[in-house]
């Protein structure tokens, strides 16, 4: 009788050690990993920024505004983009929208575009944050691997 009662009371501490301490880590862990597989990808994503032109067609003009990202660079300084988001600043002067638009200023910019002319996002301090932040998940939860690292340097 009384190794019954220590079996059910050993089973509770275990269960509630499992279901307390054990699980919840494991819920906690897979959800670091997704939040930092999702700040490295922000990371990789590459530089985005805007580019204005003037668009002139039988004697009607307005100015159009278009949201690109880099893909590469060309020793000459021209950037290979892609086309994100594109509006004119008289939406009279062309009704296109979405991807009608955004096929109608591939037509009219090309693949390329000079690098000089593009106004880059500052996304500096952005990407810091999030490098901090990383750190701080690797700090915490690699305490070990992270003071290897830095005794290495």
């Amino acid at each position: 009788m009384g190794a019954i009662i220590f079996a059910c009371i050993l089973a509770a501490f275990l269960g509630y050690i499992y279901g307390n301490r054990i699980r919840p880590n494991r819920k906690l862990k897979r959800a670091l990993a997704e939040v930092k597989q999702k700040c490295q990808a922000v990371l990789e994503e590459g530089r985005k920024g805007v580019y204005k032109t003037l668009v002139t067609q039988e004697q009607k003009s307005s100015e159009l505004v278009v949201e690109i990202k880099e893909l590469a660079i060309t020793q000459a300084g021209q950037v290979k983009v892609q086309y994100l988001n594109a509006y004119y600043k008289n939406p009279a002067f062309r009704t296109r929208k979405g991807e009608a638009l955004l096929q109608e200023v591939q037509g009219l910019l090309g693949d390329y575009l000079p690098q000089h002319e593009i106004e880059w996002y500052d996304e500096k301090d952005r990407h810091e944050t999030i490098k901090s932040f990383v750190q701080a998940i690797d700090t915490i939860y690699y305490p070990h691997q992270v003071r290897q690292l830095h005794h290495g340097k």
